[in-house]
C-alpha cells in the first residue's frame, strides 16, 4: 500500500521531509516510526489524514502520516 509520510522538526535530519512510501498490509503507525529509526518515546504527535491517532492504528492505502517530535520548552 502507498502511504505519504511527513516528518517534522529534527526528525527530518538525515531522513526526508515528505516521502511517498510503499508498505505491506497490515502496517501499524508504530512499525513505520520504528522502521524510520525513530524512538517511540521521542514522538509527541502522530496524525493520519490530519486527525490524531495511536501507535496501534493500522494504516490504509493513500493515508498521509505526519510524525511530530516531543517539543520541550521552559
Amino acid at each position: 500500500m502507498k502511504v505519504t509520510v511527513k516528518l517534522f522538526a529534527f526528525f527530518r535530519e538525515g531522513r526526508f521531509k515528505i516521502e511517498n512510501r510503499e508498505y505491506p498490509e497490515p502496517m501499524t503507525v508504530s512499525e513505520v516510526v520504528t522502521g524510520l529509526g525513530i524512538d517511540l518515546e521521542e514522538v509527541g504527535v502522530i496524525m493520519i489524514n490530519s486527525r490524531h491517532c495511536l501507535f496501534e492504528t493500522l494504516l490504509q492505502e493513500g493515508d498521509d502520516l505526519a510524525i511530530f517530535p516531543v517539543i520541550g520548552g521552559g
